[in-house]
């Protein structure tokens, strides 16, 4: 590995550790009785259960989504597809607090929609409340994790593989199965690892939702009881489950490598023509987008007009919009920085040290906000007081929490380019930082914007860190709806959070809209019979050919 990644990539994961090492400190001190009453309670191993349940349907909920969704709106010929493109990324920007309790207006007891519907004789809605609740939320506003990655994967597919597959006489179908899926494995989990590293970590949706997982009942832990050892058990429980799923993920990723098997100029394929399940498409995309983002909007607004109408005072400033801007933008563009020696690391040197340097990267975005940011107090009140209390530190907690993000897609993009033009620039007498500053960035620039959107958008909606470490007297507008919602004031909470999803969406928007298809190059021609015609007879084999490199 070379040395200068080596050592930055060391000393990003020891910095991603310190809540780690924070709650060691703190379970050590209820000795080895202790933690082993706590790990063999009955109640530990519910909380288990269930926060697996959780993680891995809203994983599999959240790729089923999006897999099919990002084949639509890049690789066919959707109506609207450059709406669709924005519309469908956009349910990220909203947090999870507010989309619960929207979700729980809405349809919960007493909700907008059992008003609409008791004339009707409908005297009680099914229960939103529990693990129903909280699948439904979780998947709803991450499913666009995945969507991301796999949408950039799809943009930088080589066409001359599908070409290849149909003139052998695969069907469109079959050649999706076996050449394209396969294709995109590592954008597909990455987005899955973020999925469910971010429902382990939730507590927002899960509180609202009265769902009990590990952050909810770690939340209840540190502020109703003094003795916060149990806390800290039930936390290192959680890196533990962190650390099997990340075992997961490396397990499915493997060792295929799958960049162009050329080095031509990028080549679109022509879109897909849907026929007969155009309508049927965009019903789905219709029914996601208003599930996902108009229902919220609506409630929100909802909560607008009724407070403007009350005579609720609106709170909000530009001051708080320039707060939440300014963190934030510094969070992502931290957290991507932080994130290319590990990415970069783990792509082109893997091995035993750049595989513990990923994983360790990825603990503090398991563990809840409330944890990371106790575990940084104490460490900026007694090691590095100077920073205690400022920005600088609020910063560094965005960048431990949120930073595999960064990670993931930067590492999903880096798979896709040819070692061979890095190797082709460094014997033309380039530097390997040239290489990379000429070479590398230029190709991976989708997935590091990719990066530092989701990372913003996240820092963004981050509330239990903003609340402990900001400095006095600096709010946010997470903060500030946090504030008015915990106190019911819910018309009051309403323009911050409005605010909110614009300001979020707005940069969300600019990234789709940038990276919306182009025309292809070179349009393939059809096959005589139609799209889906067979270009020559079914072989009985897969082509090596077709299959990613080894």
């Amino acid at each position: 590995m070379f040395p200068g990644t080596a050592v930055a990539g060391v000393v990003v994961a020891l910095a991603a550790l310190l809540p780690a090492a924070y709650l060691v400190v703190r379970a050590s001190e209820a000795g080895a009785a202790g933690v082993a009453e706590v790990l063999t309670a009955g109640r530990t191993a519910q909380l288990l259960v269930r926060t697996t349940l959780l993680a891995v349907a809203v994983t599999a909920s959240a790729v089923a989504i999006a897999v099919p969704l990002a084949w639509l709106t890049v690789c066919s010929d959707l109506p609207g597809r450059r709406v669709w493109v924005v519309l469908t990324a956009l349910p990220l920007a909203i947090p999870t607090y507010v989309g619960g309790f929207a979700f729980v207006a809405a349809l919960g007891p007493r909700g907008l929609v059992q008003g609409w519907l008791q004339p009707l004789g409908v005297e009680r809605l099914p229960s939103i409340y529990g693990f129903t609740g909280a699948w439904l939320v979780l998947t709803l506003f991450t499913y666009p994790y995945v969507l991301l990655t796999v949408r950039a994967a799809l943009r930088r597919l080589d066409p001359s593989l599908e070409e290849a597959s149909r003139t052998l006489g695969r069907s469109r179908r079959s050649t999706f199965r076996r050449v394209t899926l396969p294709q995109l494995r590592p954008a597909i989990t990455a987005g899955a690892l973020l999925v469910a590293l971010y429902s382990l970590s939730d507590f927002g949706a899960v509180s609202l939702l009265r769902f009990d997982s590990f952050t909810r009942v770690i939340f209840v832990q540190y502020r109703a009881s003094l003795d916060r050892t149990t806390a800290a058990v039930l936390g290192l429980v959680l890196i533990c489950l962190t650390a099997l799923v990340l075992a997961a993920e490396h397990r499915t990723r493997g060792r295929a490598s799958y960049h162009r098997l050329h080095a031509g100029g990028l080549r679109r394929a022509a879109p897909v023509a849907l026929g007969r399940w155009r309508w049927p498409s965009l019903l789905a995309c219709g029914t996601l987008v208003g599930i996902a983002l108009v229902l919220p909007l609506g409630v929100v607004v909802y909560w607008l007009v009724r407070g403007l109408a009350a005579g609720e005072p609106m709170s909000l400033t530009s001051a708080l919009a320039a707060n939440s801007l300014s963190v934030s933008a510094l969070g992502a563009v931290a957290a991507t920085v932080a994130a290319w020696p590990v990415a970069a690391s783990a792509v082109r040197h893997p091995g035993r040290l750049s595989s513990l340097v990923e994983k360790a990267s990825f603990t503090g975005y398991a563990l809840p906000g409330v944890v990371v940011a106790l575990s940084l107090v104490f460490f900026g009140a007694r090691v590095v007081t100077p920073i205690y209390q400022t920005r600088t530190l609020l910063v560094f907690a965005y960048v431990v929490l949120f930073l595999p993000q960064a990670v993931g897609a930067i590492r999903s993009s880096l798979l896709q380019v040819n070692p061979s033009l890095e190797d082709a620039s460094r014997l033309l007498g380039r530097s390997r930082p040239a290489t990379t500053r000429a070479v590398v960035l230029p190709l991976v620039r989708p997935g590091v914007a990719a990066g530092v959107a989701l990372v913003f958008l996240t820092c963004m909606k981050e509330l239990p860190a903003t609340l402990l470490l900001a400095p006095t007297g600096f709010d946010t507008l997470a903060t500030r709806v946090w504030s008015a919602t915990s106190e019911a004031f819910f018309g009051r909470a309403a323009a911050p959070a409005l605010a909110l999803v614009l300001l979020s969406a707005l940069p969300m928007g600019l990234l789709v809209i940038h990276e919306a298809d182009r025309e292809p190059a070179v349009a393939p021609p059809q096959p005589p019979g139609g799209p889906d015609a067979p270009r020559a007879r079914e072989p009985t084999d897969a082509s090596p050919l077709l299959a990613p490199a080894s």
